[in-house]
């Protein structure tokens, strides 16, 4: 594939990336602050399924493609150090999403079945999206460096 396909490719994972990663973050406070067990809980289940469906589709292109165009600049570690940044931002963002965000997204998707035809919504719900946003802001503005980082191309 030519360097114009790769970039395609890159900037679409990027869309999907960022674009959910934002989106996600809005419709859960929204679907949260109303307080209301069925919007929560229907707001959950959708930040749990377009999460693996979206983040997860654009974390593999970016990689790939990533990867793949890193070579024109030396590699990922042999190159510029805004290469090697960035690669490493994009590492510590998707280790976040694995290691905190998804297991959090999945722990309270949990609770949320249970709550999601009425009843209260327990408080180890909210105890975990504060979690959840606080990991999800530091997950999201390190993709957002990378994307300065990618554009400008620091020395």
């Amino acid at each position: 594939m030519s360097h114009n396909g790769w970039l395609t490719v890159h900037v679409l994972g990027v869309v999907l990336f960022l674009g959910n990663l934002v989106v996600t973050a809005v419709w859960k406070t929204l679907a949260d602050r109303t307080k209301e067990a069925s919007v929560v809980a229907f707001g959950q289940r959708l930040v749990t399924v377009t999460d693996l469906a979206f983040t997860a589709t654009g974390a593999a292109l970016i990689a790939v493609s990533g990867h793949v165009m890193a070579d024109r600049f030396g590699g990922v570690f042999g190159g510029p150090g805004w290469l090697t940044l960035g690669w490493s931002l994009f590492i510590a963002a998707g280790a976040i999403w694995l290691l905190v965000l998804v297991p959090v997204e999945v722990m309270q998707e949990r609770l949320a079945r249970g709550f999601r035809d009425g009843g209260a919504i327990p408080d180890r719900y909210w105890r975990l999206s504060r979690v959840w946003a606080v990991a999800g802001v530091v997950a999201t503005v390190l993709p957002l460096v990378n994307v300065y980082l990618m554009v400008v191309k620091p020395d």
